[in-house]
């Protein structure tokens, strides 16, 4: 609601060279209750007074020397934000159409001619400075409502980040005795992924939907999962489906973190060299996202302790890594790789289940 009070601390700013002009309409705003109003006889000082004051109505003469109204008005355009609304009410002495029509088009919010009657000029000023409270207060309002959107949505990410990685941990607790596996290999492919110039949207898609990738174990049965030994022809047959369980787990959505999660799912055992599974998919046949998780996933398996294995020493499984580029994984990607290793190292230490991890 505009009280009287808010139309009265409304700052006006008042540019005329006539000094006699301006100071007969300043007195004549003081006496009608305004108490914030400023003059100025010099054109060349509106943009300074605008950016140390942000004045609510500039009340702006046309004909001026050392800068005319129409430039006065030209320098505030590209001053004012895109959610402001100034309102600049010129007064002038020229009564031609065409200067009227250029100074609506130049951003004057209203005109009037010298001499104005007292009643009418004040009737003016207090409409336009209805329309800028009003669209003061509706910005504002607008600008709250944002900030509690975005709160809830950052507590409903978080809590939907939180589901995904308690849900993703419980299937790895049943593969093998590392919990914080699939912290390190998402945040290893967001880092990789980042490396190779993929964009901050992207790489947090990555981050988030990375934990996913063997969701489809959920349907592999523990006898396979937890086997200490060498899997036989037949279990590997069976183990390779939880690529095809978690493709089907998480298909059928829009969202594009649930495609990216579902393409991750799906490709993050297939080979550069198109011996991987479930597709055989060769190069870049293979979507990138499943060529990033997919070196990723490999390099913290192959430092984490499983039920058929002891951890890797980290110069062995980097070895490993390098091997790999051109046949196992994405030459480039590969290569990249290695320049993060300052970063992977780091995640493998924030997040190392046991001493045995970062040996």
């Amino acid at each position: 609601m505009l009280t009287q009070d808010k139309f009265h601390n409304a700052k006006i700013l008042i540019v005329d060279d006539e000094e006699l002009s301006m100071r007969l309409l300043a007195e004549i705003l003081r006496k009608d209750g305004y108490r914030n109003v400023s003059t100025t006889n010099d054109p060349t000082q509106v943009t300074a007074f605008y950016d140390q004051q942000h004045p609510d109505l500039i009340i702006l003469d046309l004909n001026m020397p050392k800068m005319s109204g129409f430039e006065v008005m030209n320098q505030l355009k590209h001053l004012e934000s895109d959610d402001s609304y100034l309102p600049i009410l010129i007064l002038s002495n020229e009564e031609n159409t065409k200067s009227r029509y250029s100074a609506l088009e130049n951003g004057a919010k209203d005109f009037l001619n010298k001499p104005y009657d007292r009643v009418e000029v004040l009737i003016r000023i207090r409409n336009l400075l209805e329309v800028r409270l009003l669209h003061n207060q509706v910005r504002d309002q607008n600008k709250i409502l944002e900030d509690k959107v975005k709160k809830r949505t950052q507590q409903l990410y978080n809590t939907q980040i939180d589901v995904i990685h308690r849900l993703a941990r419980a299937v790895e607790y049943r593969d093998s005795e590392t919990g914080f596996h699939i912290i390190r290999m998402s945040h290893y492919s967001a880092c990789l992924a980042a490396e190779a110039g993929v964009s901050m949207e992207e790489c947090e898609l990555i981050l988030t939907a990375s934990p996913l990738h063997d969701i489809g174990k959920i349907g592999i049965p523990d006898s396979i999962l937890q086997k200490p030994g060498k899997l036989t022809k037949e279990e590997y047959e069976i183990m390779k489906t939880h690529t095809t369980i978690g493709s089907e787990l998480l298909s059928g959505s829009n969202s594009r973190f649930m495609r990216m999660a579902r393409d991750i799912a799906l490709t993050h055992h297939e080979k550069w060299d198109g011996t991987g599974y479930p597709r055989g998919l060769k190069g870049e046949e293979i979507p990138l996202v499943g060529r990033i998780c997919g070196i990723c996933d490999v390099y913290d398996a192959l430092l984490s302790r499983r039920p058929y294995k002891d951890p890797w020493p980290p110069e062995v499984a980097l070895n490993e890594i390098k091997e790999g580029g051109g046949h196992h994984f994405d030459p480039q990607l590969t290569e990249l790789f290695f320049n993060t290793l300052p970063r992977m190292e780091h995640i493998t230490h924030k997040y190392a289940d046991t001493p045995e991890c970062v040996e």
